[in-house]
């Protein structure tokens, strides 16, 4: 079943979707720091470079599914929240002008949970009106990723929607999985990690494990205002897409309150505290291991690892995209039937 994807960024949710069955045929980045991981770890998608401003629908083969999410600068807590006054913001309607245009049986949006601040609100609901309008019925829910196999708390707004004729009822969402997962399932077995090179530059083939390095540098005082430090026994704080605010390893024991806005790394065991590896930040996003992330900057790593949907979350999305689909329209296929539940086993 075919898909294209906007906004693509390294491919967390295009591998999602791939293990669910899907086969991303076209995609779009804009992000030249991006384009050699895509490339390298998805060498039979097309991958248009341009801004998809500049995109005219006829360019974009046609697919059952449109996956992506918009850019969420405009949306998250920690920016200005300029919303949908901001240009990123606005890109959401070129999202809605591609599904107007090509009609695809489906579609799933993916953004941070500060659309639903309330000064976004009426944004928002024109959002879904817009989607609506466009021939889909719309559900979307916030969800925490760590509720579908991936060991991190990762709040996302997730919309999908169904082309009301083709299709004609909703989406629904999946069921969570009851195990959680933890650092301690993630991480574990990696052990030592490598700092990056001077001026945070990557040590490339030198690592044994591809991207376990670190960046090193201070630690600035928005940082140190809270606790950074999840135990093993956790999931991990969320990975952001900025490599200084990468969460602190578990070795080391949870930051010490000194008063409010305020914490230190326990005295005599400042040596414990680094940042997860670039490694281990994209094995709590659920990439694996044979998945390589391409950079001469450690930042770029860490960046395109913290925008990305984790990978068993888009999985756990798609497989009841694709379980409803089949249904729907290959009822009698019982090889298809039978994988459907294997995939839900």
């Amino acid at each position: 079943m075919k898909i294209v994807s906007l906004f693509t960024g390294a491919g967390g949710l295009d591998l999602g979707f791939k293990k669910a069955g899907f086969n991303t045929i076209w995609a779009n980045e804009y992000d030249s720091t991006i384009w050699e991981t895509f490339e390298y770890n998805f060498p039979k998608t097309q991958l248009d470079k341009r801004s998809i401003v500049d995109i005219p629908t006829a360019d974009i083969p046609f697919a059952e599914g449109i996956v992506g999410g918009p850019p969420c600068q405009s949306w998250s807590e920690a920016g200005a929240g300029r919303g949908i006054n901001d240009k990123r913001g606005q890109l959401f309607f070129e999202y809605i002008r591609l599904l107007k245009d090509n009609q695809p049986t489906f579609f799933l949006a993916e953004n941070v949970s500060g659309i639903l601040n309330p000064k976004h609100d009426e944004a928002f609901k024109d959002i879904l009106k817009q989607f609506e309008e466009a021939g889909y019925n719309v559900s979307y829910k916030l969800l925490n990723a760590n509720d579908y196999g991936v060991p991190e708390d990762r709040l996302r707004i997730i919309i999908v929607g169904y082309h009301k004729e083709k299709v004609g009822f909703p989406f629904e969402f999946p069921d969570v999985v009851k195990k959680k997962l933890t650092l301690r399932d993630a991480i574990w077995d990696l052990r030592l990690a490598t700092p990056a090179k001077p001026f945070n530059k990557t040590n490339g083939d030198a690592l044994k494990i591809p991207n376990h390095e670190y960046m090193t540098g201070g630690f600035s005082s928005i940082y140190m205002s809270r606790n950074r430090v999840r135990a093993w026994d956790e999931p991990s704080f969320t990975i952001q897409a900025g490599g200084r605010h990468a969460p602190i390893h578990p070795q080391a024991p949870k930051m010490e309150f000194v008063e409010q806005n305020k914490r230190i790394f326990v005295p005599g065991k400042e040596d414990l505290y680094r940042r997860l590896s670039v490694r281990e930040c994209a094995r709590v996003q659920t990439f694996p291991d044979d998945f390589i992330f391409k950079y001469r900057d450690v930042a770029d790593g860490y960046k395109m690892i913290g925008n990305a949907v984790p990978v068993e979350f888009a999985y756990h999305l798609a497989k009841k995209i694709y379980f409803d689909l089949v249904t729907k329209f290959e009822p009698t296929n019982i090889y298809r039937s039978l994988q459907s539940e294997t995939m839900y086993s």
